[in-house]
């Protein structure tokens, strides 16, 4: 009587199948992730630009929060606000990295970051392509100001937070592919 056959770690018993102990893609958290944050800071700009504009700042608690609108050029800090098209193309950038390593996750946690990074850097490239004055020099809206912090808008928040948990991840030794880097 021949031994059962157990497929091998790394190889599928099934044509087209997910290899035993490999996890699957995360593309789809990645990509909810990202329309999630993209579409949050789309309707917040829309609606602090149409109730905001040519009002003075909303205080909130305490006046700890402020709800203004500005309008950033430049990248974060108002940092070389004559470059608007350089921080255009690094978003660009970032976005085709992006989708390009999407294929390789599969790890939740990268998943949600990349995802983050994804929504963030899309919702302030959209802000540069299509508001005034032009196509990639338009100027970014921020509208949450809280104090001794520069005025931000929710992709800015999905950006720094992803960024963060880039670096959680990283010293952490997780991979891509959810596996830890050898110490």
């Amino acid at each position: 009587m021949a031994a059962e056959q157990q497929p091998q770690q790394g190889k599928s018993d099934v044509p087209g199948g997910l290899a035993v102990g490999t996890p699957r893609r995360r593309v789809g958290t990645l990509i909810a992730v990202a329309v999630a944050v993209l579409g949050l800071d789309i309707a917040s700009k829309v609606a602090v630009v149409a109730t905001l504009s040519g009002h003075m700042p909303i205080r909130l608690i305490d006046g700890f929060l402020k709800l203004r609108v500005d309008r950033n050029p430049g990248a974060a800090f108002s940092f070389a606000p004559g470059l608007t098209i350089v921080f255009s193309l690094i978003a660009i950038t970032v976005v085709v990295v992006i989708l390009r390593s999407s294929r390789r996750i599969r790890s939740l946690p990268w998943a949600i970051t990349l995802g983050l990074l994804l929504g963030g850097a899309t919702g302030n490239l959209i802000d540069r392509i299509f508001r005034s004055p032009g196509v990639f020099r338009g100027s970014v809206v921020d509208w949450i100001q809280v104090p001794h912090w520069p005025v931000f808008n929710l992709a800015d928040s999905a950006i720094v937070c992803g960024g963060i948990l880039a670096v959680l991840l990283s010293i952490r030794g997780i991979r891509l592919d959810g596996q830890r880097e050898p110490r």
